[in-house]
């Protein structure tokens, strides 16, 4: 599952409009113009792959920040405290587990919503599991999200969602 795969399943999972796609790319620092969203939600292998914007890690990054301010507001900082900044997005950063921290903070998500949106994916996760998942990469405890359980999560997304 790429970057443009993550885009268009969450935007079906939560009916994001094309309008408000641009309002959440701008949250995010990144500039798109409403003629390039069909673009960037086209699938790498189908025959309109040529005329395709490709979602590469920061993009997907800026996007998924956006979405959190989109639907919770700025940040607010506590008085005389500089508000932190994100940490950079490396090419290898597995954007599985980000999809996963980020969309679990933008809609509020508890432990018990996330384990019953995986549920709803049609796959059983434990809350130790789901614990390593948002884990900070390289702590001890960190567990790389597979591309399966990343699918499975937007899954559950668009049937918590959609229905």
């Amino acid at each position: 599952m790429d970057n443009n795969d993550i885009l268009i399943r969450l935007r079906y999972a939560l009916d994001i409009k094309n309008k408000d796609m641009v309002e959440i790319f701008k949250l995010g620092g990144v500039e798109v113009e409403i003629t390039d969203i069909p673009r960037l939600l086209t699938k790498t292998d189908s025959y309109e792959a040529e005329d395709q914007i490709e979602c590469d890690n920061r993009t997907l990054a800026a996007f998924l920040n956006g979405f959190i301010i989109f639907n919770r507001g700025l940040p607010k900082a506590e008085q005389g405290e500089a508000v932190r900044p994100e940490p950079p997005i490396t090419s290898k950063t597995n954007m599985n587990n980000l999809l996963l921290k980020k969309v679990k903070i933008a809609l509020s998500l508890t432990t018990e919503d996330m384990l019953d949106i995986f549920k709803d994916g049609n796959i059983k996760v434990t809350k130790g599991e789901l614990g390593a998942l948002l884990r900070r990469e390289g702590h001890k405890n960190y567990k790389q999200c597979g591309e399966n359980f990343g699918r499975k999560f937007l899954k559950g997304l668009a049937v918590r969602y959609r229905s």
